[in-house]
């Protein structure tokens, strides 16, 4: 499950237009959010953006903007965030210029983020600043105290710069004296389209998928390539890594897919990632990794599916994406009248019977009550993991079975439950 943290931030990300996809660090967030799968906790948030349309309470807060885990890219220059897509959605998307144009934005010139969260009964104290100082710079400051840390706590700071195709990131921590910088550059899709004329960016995303014939057969997405460098400077080590990524866009009328390839010289690692959303409700991804010094190798699968029944009618195999049988019967087409018959006619024409529409949740959107996560690696151990709403509840039950030693399966079981209001 996603923190709370997390999506107050990708909300005020939202809301002052900055493209946190447009980093070397969410380089394999979808992968690592299906593949891989909180003690109570007080916070408070406070935001100089209005956080319009963002709902904070946890029993009005989409399911799907909280748990799903295939991320699809913005178009770059356009942060109007979509939580819930499916194949079926991209054909209402266009494709923007290519430079992100957020000089408009009030929110862009200058934005703070202000968020605090305090961990019980560890006493475990951290806390998030964001700052928004021009359209294209950001600084955000993270820090964590705890008695077990050195010194008592740790802080991390990062100078984000976003120019739409390509994104820097600068950082700084106390943690070993950390510092690093790491960049993306994008290439192919909507980065390779000329950043002028409003008559070219319709025309343009015309061109890429919505139009003609040809055109929606072809895979339609944006290349990145970047690297990060890093240095102790207490223990004097240092590393580096280096990175690809292919992601549809949101113009492609194809499945959605994000496919990623990560190498760590230093270490020989080799890392690809493959993610696809099959459908609307379902989601699957694979990881594999590779050692070239070691001939070591890791493999795990991850599955993602989602449901709009209850925990008890998805596990009997309930297709997922079919709606409760409503209780109204048909209406019966009326016997021609006597009348009718005698004088050799029809009856006149009634107008037809409207059937009620079923009643929607309380925020009138509610499409999903929950989402079965599973993963499968190499040691034959399965992670299972339910995820949904009970009232005014977020909730998460999971588990460990290994395969392997039968007689005693079950290694851990978990459960959170996050409430805001």
């Amino acid at each position: 499950m996603r923190e709370f943290m997390h999506y107050i931030t990708d909300a005020f990300y939202s809301a002052s237009g900055w493209n946190e996809d447009n980093t070397y660090k969410e380089l394999n967030a979808t992968a690592r959010g299906i593949v891989g799968i909180v003690d109570g906790s007080i916070s408070y948030l406070h935001s100089t953006v209005p956080l319009t349309g963002i709902a904070a309470q946890s029993d009005r807060i989409p399911l799907p903007a909280l748990l799903r885990s295939y991320r699809r890219l913005h178009d770059l220059g356009s942060r109007a965030r979509q939580w819930d897509v499916g194949p079926g959605d991209a054909q209402a998307e266009t494709t923007v210029p290519a430079v992100a144009n957020t000089e408009q934005s009030p929110a862009s010139r200058g934005g703070t983020l202000l968020y605090g969260r305090l961990y019980l009964p560890r006493s475990l104290l951290e806390g998030l600043v964001v700052r928004r100082l021009t359209p294209s710079l950001q600084v955000q400051l993270s820090a964590v105290s705890e008695r077990s840390l050195r010194n008592g706590g740790t802080l991390l700071g990062l100078v984000q710069y976003d120019r739409g195709k390509y994104g820097v990131e600068g950082l700084a921590s106390t943690d070993g004296g950390l510092l690093g910088i790491r960049g993306l550059y994008n290439f192919g899709g909507d980065a390779s389209l000329p950043s002028a004329s409003s008559a070219g960016g319709p025309a343009n995303a015309e061109n890429h998928g919505n139009g003609q014939s040809v055109e929606k057969e072809r895979i339609y997405g944006r290349f990145s390539a970047g690297g990060e460098v890093y240095y102790g400077t207490l223990n004097k080590s240092g590393g580096m890594s280096l990175g690809a990524r292919f992601a549809t866009l949101p113009a492609h009328r194809g499945t959605p897919l994000t496919a990623t390839l990560t190498i760590n010289p230093l270490m020989g690692n080799i890392n690809a990632t493959y993610a696809v959303l099959a459908k609307d409700y379902c989601s699957l991804a694979t990881r594999m990794e590779f050692n070239v010094y070691s001939y070591e190798s890791d493999w795990a699968v991850g599955m993602e599916l989602w449901s709009n029944r209850r925990p008890a009618g998805f596990l009997l195999g309930a297709d997922p994406n079919s709606q409760p049988e409503s209780d109204l019967e048909p209406p019966r087409k009326k016997e021609r009248s006597f009348q009718a018959k005698m004088e050799w006619r029809l009856d006149d024409p009634e107008p037809e019977p409207r059937i009620p529409k079923p009643e929607e949740g309380p925020a009138g959107k509610e499409e999903y009550r929950g989402v079965l996560k599973a993963r499968l690696d190499q040691n034959l151990r399965v992670g299972l993991l339910w995820e949904g709403r009970i009232k005014s509840l977020i909730f998460s039950l999971g588990t460990g079975v290994d395969l392997r030693k039968l007689g005693e399966p079950f290694r851990s079981l978990g459960l959170e439950i996050q409430y805001s209001s």
